[in-house]
């Protein structure tokens, strides 16, 4: 799981909705979607390779599914990341967090569940059973 980690990084911005800016209803994308103001729908990617940026000032309030996402202001509804997530120190969360790859700063924070999903989302949580139990010899 660390060994995988691969930083988002800053590329061209395709969509980019203002600080002033307020979105009623869902929103779909593809590339890489900075918010600086108020989404008050679901926020959903269209291809594996999208990013969405959320700012210290940016608001979405609704369900979030995107591979790729970089958070640093207030969430509230669950969060879809098939790739990876990373939360910034003034992340806010509340609702569950579905991830594969997470990197969270001290400061954010997550009101609900961190939940870790496999390589392909929606995987199945590994499922122990018990086996026949083995025992030591015992030296004389």
């Amino acid at each position: 799981m660390f060994g995988k980690r691969k930083k988002i990084k800053a590329s061209k911005i395709d969509s980019l909705i203002g600080r002033q800016t307020e979105i009623f209803g869902d929103l779909r994308f593809s590339g890489w979607l900075h918010v600086d103001g108020t989404v008050k729908g679901n926020v959903v990617a269209d291809d594996t390779s999208s990013v969405l940026t959320l700012s210290e000032h940016g608001t979405i309030e609704g369900e979030v599914r995107v591979p790729n996402v970089v958070l640093n202001g207030v969430v509230i509804g669950d969060v879809h990341a098939d790739a990876q997530i990373e939360l910034a120190a003034n992340a806010q969360i509340t609702g569950n967090v579905y991830y594969q790859l997470i990197e969270m700063a001290m400061g954010a924070e997550v009101n609900g569940n961190l939940v870790h999903r496999g390589e392909l989302a929606g995987d199945e949580p590994l499922r122990l059973e018990q086996g026949p139990t083995l025992k030591m010899a015992q030296e004389t």
